[in-house]
This record gives C-alpha cells, sequence and structure tokens, in this order.
C-alpha cells in the first residue's frame, strides 16, 4: 500500500490567495484526522453550532465515507506549518434524479476572509468537473454547499460563485421545564427497545418513511454500517413503536456528551422522528416526541433539539411546534447547475 505521508502532497491552487506561507495539500494519512477535528472545533464555535468532533469520530466518518477518495478530494491548508482549513468533495445520486457534487469545509475564524475559503471552492468545482467528467450520466447535475445563518461568510461566498439557496432548515430547541403533552400511543401500538437483530428493521423502516422527503438518496449497506457505528448510536433509549413485529415509527434519541460538556448544556436530541404512511395522521409522532421528551427530563437534561426541513411536506414543523419546540436558527443548502 503506498504510504501517503512518504508522497509530495503539496497541491498548486490557481486562486490561492497571497500569503506567505501558505500552503495547500493532499491527505497524508489518518494523523490528519486530529487536524480536521481541531479546525471544525474551531469554526463551530465561532458560528456558534453547538458541535463537537473528536479523533476518532473523524476516524470512524472519514474511513467510510461513500464516493470520496481521500487522497484526491481531501485538501488541508496550513500557513507557515499551522493547520487553518480543510476541505472535501463527495457525490451521490438524489432518488428525484439529480447526481449533486457536494463540497463541505472550515477555516478557523482568525483566517477568514482572506481568500482561502473561495480558492478551496475554485478547487473543488474544478475536482467535482473532473469527476463528473468521468461519469456517463444524463442526470441533472448540481454542485452544492450549505451554511447556517450564522455563518455568514459562507453564505456570501456561495452566492458569489453563482449558488442559490434551494431549501431551507431549522434547528429548534424545546425547554424540558416546560409542561410535556400526552404520552398516549394510538391503539394497537406499544412502545419497544429493538434488539440488535432488529436494527436493520428499524434502519429499512426509517428509509422507507423518509423516501418522499426532499434530497432523499437511497442508504447504501455502507451507510448501514456507518450508522451501526455512529458515535452517538443510542438503541437504550430510542422511542420506537411497534404494532405486532411491523416497525410503525420511531425517535432515534440521542446525547451528545462531548458537545453537552464543552458548551455547558444538558440536552437530549429528538432526531430521526419518522413515521410509515399506513400509522400516520393518527398522533403517533407527537406521543413518540413526548415520551422522549419525558425521558429526557427524568434523565436530567434541561433541554431538547432537533433539525427539521423547513418546507417539509409531511406537516412536521407544525408538530414540532405543538411539541413546545421553537426556532432558534437556520441553515441553508445551495446549489447550482454544474
Amino acid at each position: 500500500m503506498l504510504d501517503l505521508s512518504q508522497v509530495d502532497s503539496t497541491i498548486h491552487v490557481l486562486e490561492a490567495p497571497a500569503i506567505a506561507g501558505l500552503t495547500f495539500r493532499h491527505y497524508r494519512g489518518p494523523e490528519d484526522f486530529a487536524v480536521i477535528a481541531s479546525i471544525f472545533n474551531a469554526a463551530a464555535r465561532a458560528d456558534a453550532i453547538n458541535e463537537v468532533a473528536t479523533t476518532e469520530m473523524i476516524l470512524e466518518q472519514y474511513t467510510h465515507l461513500n464516493n470520496c477518495d481521500l487522497a484526491q478530494d481531501l485538501v488541508l491548508v496550513e500557513v507557515a506549518g499551522v493547520p487553518v482549513a480543510y476541505t472535501r468533495v463527495e457525490w451521490w445520486d438524489e432518488a428525484a434524479g439529480n447526481r449533486i457534487y457536494v463540497s463541505f469545509g472550515h477555516v478557523v475564524p482568525e483566517w477568514r476572509r482572506r481568500g482561502i475559503g473561495g480558492a478551496l471552492l475554485s478547487h473543488n468545482q474544478r475536482r467535482m468537473r473532473h469527476i463528473a467528467s468521468e461519469h456517463v450520466s444524463d442526470l441533472p447535475c448540481f454542485f452544492q454547499g450549505y451554511a447556517a445563518a450564522t455563518a455568514l461568510g459562507n453564505a456570501a461566498l456561495l452566492k458569489r460563485e453563482g449558488y442559490q439557496a434551494v431549501r431551507h432548515g431549522f434547528d429548534m430547541e424545546r425547554d424540558l421545564a416546560e409542561p410535556i403533552g400526552s404520552t398516549v400511543l394510538p391503539a394497537g401500538l406499544e412502545v419497544r427497545t429493538p434488539t440488535p437483530a432488529q436494527y436493520r428493521q428499524v434502519w429499512e423502516a426509517d428509509g422507507e418513511a423518509f423516501r418522499d422527503h426532499w434530497g432523499f438518496r437511497q442508504p447504501s449497506e455502507n451507510d448501514y454500517q456507518n450508522w451501526l457505528k455512529w458515535p452517538y448510536f443510542a438503541p437504550q433509549i430510542w422511542q420506537v413503536a411497534w404494532e405486532g413485529d411491523q416497525v410503525a415509527g420511531m425517535v432515534l434519541n440521542f446525547i451528545d456528551t462531548e458537545a453537552n460538556t464543552a458548551n455547558n448544556l444538558r440536552r437530549g436530541y429528538t432526531e430521526g422522528i419518522s413515521v410509515r404512511r399506513p400509522w400516520r395522521k393518527r398522533g403517533l409522532a407527537t406521543a413518540l416526541i413526548n415520551r422522549s421528551l419525558t425521558m429526557f427530563r427524568d434523565m436530567g437534561m434541561t433541554e431538547a433539539a432537533l433539525g427539521v426541513d423547513a418546507e417539509n411536506l409531511s406537516g412536521a414543523l407544525r408538530v414540532y411546534e405543538g411539541c413546545g419546540f421553537k426556532v432558534v436558527k437556520r441553515s441553508s443548502t445551495y446549489r447550482k447547475a454544474l
């Protein structure tokens, strides 16, 4: 196997700003995962994003990526040998019939607005065009990027490059000191913790429920294996409703202990909320969310949080507001034609 640490990994980036000691390089090996985590955390703090990455989390994520060759698709940036930014690209096909080429990345706050982010985005677009040129496909193709409302520089950069916001999402929070609604399930349903033998059934039911959501892409076996190894995989606190041996709906709760500690929070996440079609419009999602809120309160959490597609066709936003959640932040997905 090629030892990347022994290969000249320097990249010439055409749009690189004139900064003394600025270098762009490819991935050298697993030792870069700690660097990526450090850059992500610095950027997240600056953008008021309550997430914390660890080296172990980046290792697990980056060694199981789909359609991303780390040796070619990951770039790190240093100034005088000090890491200041990273980026990577990936692609996937949506169930709606689009092929999406995505750029992810972060720049530490003290080196923003110096042209580094713009140079990386231009480099990524060239790389994604090269990848697309090797694909034989008639699918409509789009570049895609993301920006939280607190990351004003990201949004400005994408707009300057011709991207347009095509979808918005909300971060929502809920004070657990406030009264919690009914936890009564619809008739014929019960909540049971799935056994390991039932994890795949839960995974497939969740994928089925989300199939009609915007941006859905068919999960792969690799995605399933990554899910099983996800740092927040916590079946013991899930709320999964069953009718006999059929999964009706779920809330895949988790607690981000690292972020709670770093941000002095006692927060639980009510994420992975889905109800399969035969059991919709019966109040199941509301009951499962309220059960989750009660559980988190009893565990000593003081707040709950979730993310939602602002234009969700199933009325998720209305359900979450009915459960006491309030919008606290907006994020946007940006696209432009390839």
